[in-house]
C-alpha cells in the first residue's frame, strides 16, 4: 500500500528522522513505538503529505503522496485540530465539508461509544473527552490508511481497551491502522507489526510475531530494553 524509501528530515540543524525505509500492506495493524521525540510524528506527517521529506521517497499505492494519497489517508495529529466555539455535532458537519469519505452515521455511532454529547462545546470537553473526539472523527472517514498519533494520550487506563477495541471496530477489513505511541502494554494483543523508532531511525522492524520469537522477548520487554 505505502513505501517509504531512505527516508530524511532536517528542520535547521536537527535531523528528526533519519534514513527510514519501509513498506506498509494492506489489512495490518501497525505500533509505531518511541518515546517523545524520536521521530514518530514527523514520519507521520510526511506520511499524510504535511511535511515535505529533505530525502527519500514516499510512494502511495505506487504514486507519490499528493492529491489522490490525502483522500485515501485518515491523519489524526497529536495538537488540537478544532475551534473552541464548536460543539462536537459541528465538529462533523466540519469533517463532512472536508472529507469527501467522511460517513456522518458512523460519527454518530462512535460519538455514542465514546460517551460523548453532540451538543458539549469543545472548549469545556476534559482531555480525554477531547481526545477521544479527535478519534471519533477521524475514524468516521472511510479511509484506507489511519494514521493516529498518539490515541491514547489524556485517555484514563480504565478507558484505553475500549478505545482500542473501537478503533479496530471502526476500521474496514481492508484498511491500514498505524497507531503511534509510548504506551505499549495495550497494543500488543492487537498489532500484526511493530516499528521502533530511536533518534530518528529505525531500529526494529516487522512482524510482530516474528520479532517475538526470533528474539525471545515481549514487544514490551523490547522496548524497555532500547529505551531503559
Amino acid at each position: 500500500m505505502l513505501e517509504c524509501s531512505n527516508l530524511k528530515k532536517v528542520y535547521l540543524n536537527k535531523t528528526a528522522v533519519e534514513d527510514i525505509s519501509l513498506t506498509l500492506e494492506k489489512g495490518r495493524i501497525y505500533a509505531l513505538l518511541g518515546p517523545n521525540g524520536s521521530g514518530k510524528t514527523t514520519f507521520m506527517k510526511m506520511i499524510s503529505g504535511l511535511v515535505k521529506p529533505t530525502h527519500g521517497t514516499i510512494e502511495y499505492e505506487g504514486m507519490p503522496i499528493g492529491v489522490q494519497s490525502k483522500k485515501d489517508i485518515a491523519y489524526m495529529s497529536t495538537e488540537p485540530f478544532f475551534y473552541s466555539f464548536m460543539t462536537v455535532e459541528s465538529v462533523g458537519k466540519y469533517y463532512k465539508d472536508f472529507f469527501e469519505d467522511f460517513d456522518e452515521d458512523k460519527y454518530v455511532k462512535l460519538i455514542g461509544e465514546m460517551e460523548l454529547n453532540m451538543k458539549d462545546k469543545v472548549n469545556k470537553l476534559s482531555s480525554g473527552m477531547s481526545a477521544k473526539l479527535k478519534i471519533a472523527a477521524t475514524m468516521a472517514r472511510n479511509a484506507k490508511l489511519y494514521l493516529l498519533d498518539e490515541p491514547l494520550n489524556g485517555i484514563d487506563i480504565i478507558a484505553r481497551e475500549k478505545i482500542i477495541t473501537t478503533i479496530l471496530n471502526a476500521a474496514s477489513d481492508d484498511s491500514t491502522i498505524v497507531i503511534s505511541t509510548h504506551l505499549v502494554d495495550e497494543l500488543e494483543a492487537v498489532i500484526d507489526s511493530v516499528v521502533f523508532i530511536k533518534d530518528g531511525k529505525s531500529v526494529i522492524y516487522g512482524d510482530a510475531e516474528q520479532i517475538r520469537e526470533q528474539r525471545g522477548k515481549s514487544i514490551v520487554e523490547l522496548y524497555k530494553e532500547i529505551y531503559g
